[in-house]
């Protein structure tokens, strides 16, 4: 698959139509930090997802991709990355080490990776996160360290922002101490019935303070490995 320029676009004008509408649906819902917007329009979504779904890559809507997982919501994944970057609306790269968990087929990954120095993406499926690595390297993405985990076995190395695309019933403590002083940490939630998008942001040593935003759906974060 090379990436020239209709690939990067997608199929036809049409694709181009759909993403304009794409980005006025998300500003329509909230999303007003103009580099995610940005972001958003550029983002190739359509390289993510099979060509049988391609075609529906820029409506606002979770798609599967296999193993039981989807794609998120673009207006979910705008409004992730929107919380951990607004402190720092004047950078073009306003995270320096960004935790990912869950790389699914890599759209967040590419999104993380245009706002972070470095990236480091966990996943717990295998052949996810090996299509997900070579939908990157043909992106000519450097910045993004993947590993193949279920999140439990986290090193000591802290983080400025930390994303989870599946929902724990309750925040993970081994999340929250992972956090830098001011750091940020955003995920679902909840059980398969009651989610919430929670931001949790850590101000001392011991002291955090979490933000519940708003109603979501997620798949659940498992434990254990699939090769």
């Amino acid at each position: 698959m090379s990436l020239d320029k209709d690939t990067m676009q997608g199929q036809g004008m049409t694709s181009l139509r759909t993403r304009q509408r794409l980005i006025e649906r998300l500003t329509e819902k909230g999303i007003s930090d103009v580099r995610i917007l940005e972001a958003m329009r550029d983002s190739p979504r359509h390289l993510f997802l099979d060509e049988a779904l391609s075609t529906r890559a820029y409506e606002d809507l979770a798609l599967p991709i296999g193993y039981q997982q989807t794609i998120s919501q673009p207006y979910i994944v705008a409004r992730m990355t929107e919380c951990l970057i607004s402190d720092e609306r004047l950078s073009e790269i306003p995270l320096q080490n960004t935790l990912e968990i869950g790389t699914g087929c890599g759209y967040q990954t590419y999104l993380l990776s245009i706002f972070s120095k470095k990236v480091t993406s966990i996943e717990r499926i295998e052949p996810l996160q090996e299509k997900a690595k070579k939908i990157l390297k043909k992106l000519k993405v450097t910045n993004v360290n993947f590993k193949l985990d279920d999140a439990n076995n986290l090193d000591d190395q802290e983080y400025d922002a930390i994303l989870s695309a599946a929902a724990p019933l309750e925040v993970p403590n081994n999340l929250k101490k992972r956090l830098k002083i001011g750091g940020k940490l955003i995920l679902p939630v909840g059980d398969s019935n009651s989610q919430v998008l929670t931001l949790v942001k850590r101000v001392t040593k011991n002291e955090f303070i979490e933000e519940r935003l708003e109603d979501v759906l997620f798949v659940p974060l498992l434990k254990g490995v699939v090769s």
